[in-house]
């Protein structure tokens, strides 16, 4: 029964992540401000990231979870340079 209830859950999960990328998607693709696409790119990698989690858990390999990792360091970066370039117009100072 517990197979069945953990299966339930991963599929729910991947469905529900799956419609907050969507919606991450559409918030970048018609963000009016660069700020909402930064936030909508931000939410997109999270949104990636845990989904990947979500299938590492469901397949028992490791490899998805080394996936997440890189991109959650890339993503991380990435919004902290966006985030800088937007404030001063440069990313290297």
């Amino acid at each position: 029964m517990s197979a069945t209830i953990l299966a339930f859950a991963l599929v729910a999960g991947q469905v529900m992540l799956a419609l907050a990328m969507v919606a991450a998607a559409y918030r970048i693709l018609r963000g009016p401000r660069a700020q909402d696409r930064v936030l909508g790119m931000d939410a997109l990698y999270l949104n990636a990231m845990l989904l990947l989690l979500v299938f590492g858990i469901g397949s028992g390999t490791t490899l998805y979870f080394e996936a997440a990792l890189a991109i959650g360091l890339l993503g991380f970066v990435s919004t902290v340079a966006m985030a800088k370039f937007l404030m001063r117009g440069e990313v290297i100072e």
